[in-house]
């Protein structure tokens, strides 16, 4: 390892540790690199200016940010939960499976764990908290338990930004993501079940199920836009990007015409709010453009395969070691900074290994889901905090259950692939 290389590193985690964000840390760390190394700062603008001109899907990213702040700017997330509690409120711990079946819907509209969190999660925190049934601490748990599942059903900003590292099929990662998605979904389901019985928590007054049809019908157009988007992607009608557009603009149709809840005000709002949003997930990828220059210069992917060669490694020990140290360092990193700074490293090795980048892709991005709810840099953690002011060490203390079985959730994903990759093979991928 080189001394530029220690004092890009140790830059970085010096202007980090001080509360910089990590964008510019890891800006500021690869310029002190180019200089330590005797290059060219100016290579940093080239190097990220190529990587912004050659990574057209990336203009997905801010497209499935405007759609999900569209979704929860109009009155598109009250009618869908709506539609769920008269589906699955009825049940013991209604309200609770229905935060879950709630995310789930929604994470085919937005793409993001934090706009799943802030928007609908907000909402059905509320409807916990007045019920009396379920502590405050409680219902902000399982609505960040449950908003990590917006990134692994499609569509995924996550996933856009590994196939933009990978080189692998949106497509296909997003196909993988699909029963991964579900399966999370009916863990979390079945812990709050659990816990519900455990805790006595009261049941919710059912909703006739005369009213379920016209609930239902209140919210087939909002229900409609994940079918719509998985067919013009795997139908061949649109590209990933152009899909992440006809979100935004059925999103728009939707708020402002069939349900006529936006206005020219609110529709500024959330231009200007999408377009910050935008931009602080285009500093980080920014960042980790330039920090792959170094990454390669240093030939750390390379070197790291290298060591393992003539080795006898397993390649699910590889998946296994590489999965724990995911997990870690979603204690202390965002989920954005793994993907593209991080999960680069392993790709070589994984092709050496026979590992597939698909599997490996879907794997990862769950755990680094998991990572957002992870104390103590658990970012969704925060973000409720943030929306409810909820006190973060009661969310902490209900969060442990839920975090569990999404381990092991995660665990079943990776000693079983076909759990990831039988619906891509059904949809012709040959891996």
């Amino acid at each position: 390892m080189s001394v530029a290389l220690l004092l890009c590193i140790g830059v970085i985690l010096i202007i980090a540790g001080i509360g910089v964000p990590i964008a510019y840390a890891v800006i500021v760390g690869v310029l002190a690199y180019l200089v330590a190394a005797g290059q060219d700062i100016g290579i940093g603008g080239k190097v990220l200016m190529d990587g912004l001109y050659n990574s057209f899907i990336l203009l997905a990213v801010p497209l499935f940010i405007v759609a999900a702040n569209i979704m929860n700017a109009g009155t598109i997330s009250d009618r869908l939960l709506s539609f769920c509690i008269a589906l699955i409120g009825r049940f013991r711990g209604g309200l609770g499976h229905v935060n879950v079946v709630a995310s789930l819907i929604f994470s085919g509209m937005s793409g993001s764990a934090v706009a799943d969190a802030a928007g609908i999660g907000k909402i059905i925190i509320g409807m916990m908290t007045r019920s009396g049934h379920y502590s405050r601490g409680y219902a902000a748990a399982i609505t960040a338990a449950s908003a990590t599942i917006g990134p692994i059903i499609p569509p995924s900003i996550p996933m856009v930004l590994y196939a933009l590292v990978s080189n692998t099929s949106i497509g296909y990662l997003f196909l993988g993501g699909i029963i991964p998605g579900l399966f999370m979904g009916l863990v979390l389901m079945g812990m709050n079940y659990w816990l519900a019985r455990q805790r006595g928590f009261g049941q919710e007054e059912p909703v006739p199920l005369a009213e379920l049809p016209r609930k239902t019908m209140n919210a087939f157009p909002a229900l409609l836009m994940p079918a719509i988007l998985l067919y013009g992607i795997y139908g061949g009608v649109t590209t990933p990007t152009e899909a992440a557009a006809v979100a935004a603009f059925y999103a728009l149709v939707l708020a402002a015409l069939f349900y006529r809840a936006l206005n020219f005000g609110e529709l500024f709002q959330i231009l200007v709010d999408s377009a910050r949003s935008s931009a602080a997930v285009g500093l980080i990828i920014g960042g980790a453009l330039i920090l792959n220059y170094v990454v390669a210069s240093e030939n750390i992917p390379n070197k790291l395969a290298s060591s393992l060669t003539g080795r006898d490694v397993n390649p699910l020990v590889f998946l296994l070691g590489v999965n724990l140290l995911l997990l870690l360092l979603g204690c202390l990193l965002d989920a954005t900074t793994i993907i593209l700074v991080i999960i680069p490293l392993f790709l070589p090795t994984c092709r050496d290994l026979g590992i597939d980048l698909v599997h490996f892709g879907v794997v990862a991005i769950v755990n680094t889901m998991i990572g957002l709810i992870t104390p103590p840099y658990g970012v969704l953690l925060f973000v409720i905090n943030a929306v409810t002011r909820i006190p973060l060490g009661e969310i902490i203390r209900e969060i442990w259950p839920f975090l569990g079985v999404l381990v092991l959730a995660l665990l079943c994903m990776i000693l079983l692939p076909s759990v990831v990759l039988w619906l891509p093979r059904l949809f012709g991928y040959p891996g």
